[in-house]
């Protein structure tokens, strides 16, 4: 039960910051195109391989806080950006590609898919 607290005093946390980070790029007149969010998921890949690189397997708790809630929160980006990474260190740059390429592809296809539903178009 404490790994759920910790995730979801995370997630909130990182949800904040993701709002935040929204909040002053239009503050700052980031224009048309989406700043914060690329400024989130960037910031959000440093973070998780920083973390990564930091903690041990003995860090669980913080792992649960940082990782998976503070990040989750502030951008599911950071854990596949970790993903990508893992896998090009286990020796499978290949698989790292297609995963990169599809999760990319797949989630927007998957959004456009979902907006034609949702206005009734597909």
């Amino acid at each position: 039960m404490t790994g759920f607290l910790l995730v979801g005093l995370g997630g909130a946390l990182g949800a904040m910051a993701r709002y935040g980070a929204g909040l002053a790029a239009v503050r700052l007149g980031a224009g048309d195109f989406p700043w914060a969010t690329l400024f989130v998921n960037v910031a959000g890949g440093l973070a998780m391989g920083v973390l990564a690189g930091t903690l041990g397997a003995e860090d669980q708790g913080a792992r649960q806080l940082l990782g998976v809630g503070v990040l989750g929160g502030f951008t599911t980006f950071s854990a596949f950006s970790i993903e990508t990474v893992r896998l090009i260190e286990g020796g499978q740059p290949d698989v790292a590609l297609g995963y990169a390429l599809a999760s990319v592809l797949l989630a927007v296809s998957a959004c456009r898919i979902g907006l034609l539903l949702a206005r009734g178009a597909a």
